[in-house]
């Protein structure tokens, strides 16, 4: 265990050192993947699906700010999408400006969560995003979590049917982004799955904030057991089934996911605890100190023995 806390503190000093060059990496390769996710999938506008354009907007993104990916994100899905059916582009460009007014209201710093979660989802691995953000961010972070929720579902809908909306137009307009809204709501398994998200993030928010020893690991286990009941749940309620192989081993894998991101976040030692008691003229302060576990690096140093004499040293005559 001790090499790992080694390697832990190895990694961060690491990332402390280099982190001018690490972070726009991270930047870089995250927005690649987004850009090959949407033109994999959604690559109907065939100008834009292309590596050296993917390439070329990572690049820009990995010198900006997680919100201009995002924006660069959705301006690529709806050229896509304008190739394909322009009810669909209206509907889409409407939807990604409510979200964009709405999470720039709430946290623009967690924009990124728009894009990771479909991201997730199109790995298979969707229950790992409401452990993580519950972990790290706030009760806000649901709204754009659920956002990219449907956004997920709503891609899914057009590469699904890009033939059906793509084909000659048998109805008028109104008539058409009606039965695409309607087909939409209709999605109980997006459904589900937001309040999947919503269910899971507040667990894991709630008791990893309690004062509590080992609240972090409490949180990780009893949000994925959220997460199992709320399908569970929606299954009984909306007839929406999820394969139980599949959920199980999603759940575990995001455990194993959030507990490693645990190990290199928030590790504590429990044993050295500390309650402390303080006053000032209005309030007493019960305060509970939970020290970092700190690993002190091992100073080699290396020593030569019977190496050359250097220059300017007197020698012995012989």
């Amino acid at each position: 265990m001790t090499a790992l806390w080694v390697f832990r503190e190895k990694l961060k000093s690491f990332y402390a050192r280099f982190d001018v060059y690490i972070t726009p990496f991270i930047r870089f390769v995250f927005g690649f993947v987004t850009f090959h996710m949407l033109n994999s999938n959604l690559g109907a506008m065939a100008r834009l699906n292309s590596v050296l354009v993917e390439l070329v907007l990572a690049l820009i993104c990995s010198i900006l700010p997680y919100g201009v990916m995002t924006f660069l994100a959705g301006i690529l899905l709806v050229a896509h999408v304008s190739s394909i059916s322009l009810e669909m582009t209206m509907i889409l460009a409407v939807f990604l400006l409510f979200v964009f007014v709405l999470y720039s209201g709430l946290q623009p710093e967690d924009s990124y969560l728009l894009l990771l979660t479909p991201i997730f989802f199109h790995l298979k691995i969707p229950y790992a995003i409401p452990i993580l953000v519950g972990l790290s961010c706030g009760l806000s972070s649901v709204a754009v979590v659920c956002c990219g929720v449907a956004l997920f579902y709503i891609m899914q809908y057009i590469r699904q049917n890009i033939g059906t909306l793509s084909g000659e137009a048998t109805l008028g307009m109104v008539e058409q982004l009606a039965q695409i809204v309607k087909t939409l709501l209709s999605n109980r398994l997006m459904v589900v799955m937001m309040a999947t998200c919503a269910v899971g993030i507040l667990a894991v928010y709630l008791i990893r904030r309690l004062p509590v020893n080992f609240a972090w690991s409490i949180a990780i286990v009893v949000g994925a057991l959220a997460q199992a009941a709320a399908i569970f749940v929606g299954d009984f309620m909306f007839d929406v089934s999820v394969p139980i192989g599949q959920l199980l081993a999603g759940l575990v894998l995001s455990m194993l996911l959030a507990l490693v991101y645990q190990f290199f976040v928030f590790a504590v030692d429990y044993t050295r605890t500390e309650f402390v008691q303080f006053e000032d003229d209005d309030y007493y302060y019960y305060v509970k100190a939970v020290p970092k576990i700190a690993i002190s690096l091992p100073d080699v140093k290396v020593q030569r023995y019977g190496g050359r004499m250097g220059r300017g040293e007197n020698r012995e005559d012989r």
